[in-house]
């Protein structure tokens, strides 16, 4: 099973600027531009994007959600975030 990351936004354009500026390329989106979706056969490569959301959580009007487990969502803040990069290395640790 892989691992979901997913971002939502209620301002257009606002999760393409950040994908932009974290992928450092043009990126387009469907659904208006107000949901992205990712999924990752390896959980840990979450972690870049969900530190790079954190540290620039205070420039974009963003919520970001993943799903480790199917019908599981979990919603990533700067409180929890630290706690699940820890769980995601105990729990996929290779």
């Amino acid at each position: 099973m892989s691992t979901i990351v997913n971002l939502y936004s209620t301002k257009k354009n606002e999760i393409k600027k950040f994908l932009e500026n974290y992928y450092d390329k043009n990126i387009e989106i469907k659904n208006d531009d107000l949901e992205w979706k990712k999924e990752f056969d390896n959980p840990i490569e979450m972690a870049e994007i969900m530190g790079t959301f954190i540290d620039n959580s205070d420039k974009y009007e963003i919520n970001m959600w993943i799903s480790l487990d199917s019908g599981v969502l979990i919603n990533v803040t700067e409180y929890n975030l630290d706690d699940i990069i820890r769980y995601l290395y105990e729990r996929y640790p290779y």
